[in-house]
């Protein structure tokens, strides 16, 4: 596409995001940025079209409006038609089990827009990271090689849930939460895996919520 069409199609959607708000009664943009808790100047460049939206604000407005995600992004179907909507794929930074332990600390890793990228579809809204299982010690839920995809604002422990966390030492694991047992993160494997040798307090990086393996 070049930036002529981009260019089209971002006014496009504009033109249908402005459209959508007046329906849903929102007499200008001043209540939507108030609504969404978000940022009024970058509300109005979306709807100016000077800047263009993608599907994470595209299904945030969406929502509030009442409108089809599938039409104020293509401008395909009904407005009022939610039959069949688009899917939302986000860039999730990809990075090591170094860098995931390194979060913990105050002078850690900051800024994950240095690491790659992995795309995941329809993800619940939280702070996520993506991290290679190595080794068989989840391999009941995460076989080697999985991709584990890990919502760093949940930390919440729940029986049985599965956390990425780290030690004292930076040394962070991928295991199940098990309160009953010794030590309480436990791995969930079909071979006969000792637990994780951990030093000090354990800090949660986040929960895992999906792990996915390419076949």
């Amino acid at each position: 596409m070049n930036k002529e069409q981009k260019r089209i199609e971002r006014e496009e959607r504009a033109a249908r995001l402005v459209e959508a708000r007046k329906n849903a009664g929102f007499k200008g943009p001043t209540p939507v940025a108030e609504k969404l808790n978000i940022s009024i100047n970058n509300y109005k460049a979306h709807e100016q079209g000077r800047n263009g939206f993608e599907v994470v604000d595209a299904r945030r407005y969406a929502k509030l409006f009442g409108v089809s995600l599938k039409w104020l992004m293509l401008g395909e179907g009904d407005p009022l038609d939610f039959s069949e909507e688009v899917p939302d794929v986000q860039d999730i930074p990809f990075v090591s089990w170094i860098s995931a332990g390194e979060m913990t600390h105050q002078d850690g890793v900051s800024d994950l827009t240095q690491f790659p990228t992995v795309p995941a579809v329809n993800l619940p809204e939280g702070d996520w990271i993506a991290l290679r299982v190595d080794g068989p010690s989840m391999n009941k839920i995460s076989p080697p090689d999985s991709i584990i995809f890990v919502n760093m604002k949940d930390k919440r422990l729940v029986s049985n849930g599965c956390y990425v966390i780290c030690d004292e030492t930076g040394k962070a694991t991928y295991k199940r939460y098990r309160p009953n047992e010794d030590p309480q993160f436990q791995p969930a494997s079909f071979e006969d895996i000792e637990p994780p040798m951990l030093e000090g307090a354990i800090t949660v990086i986040g929960r895992v919520k999906r792990s996915v393996i390419d076949m």
